[in-house]
């Protein structure tokens, strides 16, 4: 079942939005190379949700054991964070979930490990972050929900990039994952029809080879299965009567 919010359950959604913008800003800047491990941003990410007053969507939701993903290079999503130090030349996917006042927001963000990357890695990183904001433009009242995954898909292939298939955007809202699933591929015009009110968790997880995808050992952990570079970047978007509306971000002017 889809629930719909109303605009002010929509404003509580922005608070607990702006909460995750500002935790992965602030991470992102901390990033030290040759010296950051994946356990010290899950640590990062603890303080910082505390220093906001929110609580973590993510720990122990399923049994996940910590507060952040973090996917390194061909790691998709869902990387439990440890010992791994992060070098130079390294992008890393950061996923991070809160709760405001029982309302979740959950964005993710890939950042280039001491601002350096292939050319491969950036023109990855650029096409994911194109795909996300070509998904959200779909977000609006009168599309199908196909629309987004449609978007997302054939920008990522027109660049010669290839969509993950077996993991999915989500509702949310009282709950982290809530109906519908949201397709980063698909055909035009087909689901759902959207409506104002309704709020989706937009995530584009890119390859820059195969979209095929298999699940490490740990029970967690995704992979790209030809082991080439992956991306993710997300953002919870509200359905508005004008349009699409994005809720995790630092300050309104960014939209």
């Amino acid at each position: 079942m889809i629930i719909k919010k109303s605009p002010a359950e929509i404003e509580k959604m922005r608070t607990a939005g702006l909460v995750v913008a500002r935790c992965l800003r602030e991470i992102a800047e901390h990033i030290e190379p040759g010296k950051t491990t994946t356990l010290d941003i899950d640590v990062m990410a603890e303080e910082l949700i505390r220093k906001y007053h929110a609580g973590s969507s993510f720990k122990n939701y399923r049994g996940y054991p910590n507060t952040v993903c973090v996917a390194v290079n061909e790691e998709v999503v869902h990387g439990i964070p440890g010992s791994r130090i992060l070098l130079p030349g390294d992008i890393v996917g950061i996923d991070l979930g809160v709760i405001v006042d029982g309302w979740h927001g959950d964005a993710a963000i890939t950042v280039a490990v001491g601002g350096v990357a292939s050319d491969e890695a950036k023109r990855l990183m650029n096409v994911t972050k194109e795909c996300l904001l070509k998904g959200i433009e779909q977000a609006k009242p009168g599309n199908r929900l196909s629309d987004i995954g449609y978007a997302i898909q054939k920008h990522a292939e027109k660049h010669g990039c290839s969509v993950v298939r077996d993991l999915v955007g989500h509702g949310i809202g009282k709950h982290l994952h809530e109906d519908p699933h949201v397709p980063n591929y698909g055909n035009p015009k087909t689901g759902i029809r959207l409506e104002e009110g309704m709020t989706l968790a937009i995530e584009p997880m890119v390859n820059i080879g195969s979209y095929e995808i298999e699940t490490l050992g740990d029970g967690w952990t995704v992979v790209t299965r030809d082991r080439s570079l992956s991306a993710h970047f997300e953002h919870t978007v509200a359905i508005r009567r004008n349009g699409p509306d994005i809720l995790t971000l630092v300050t309104t002017e960014e939209a």
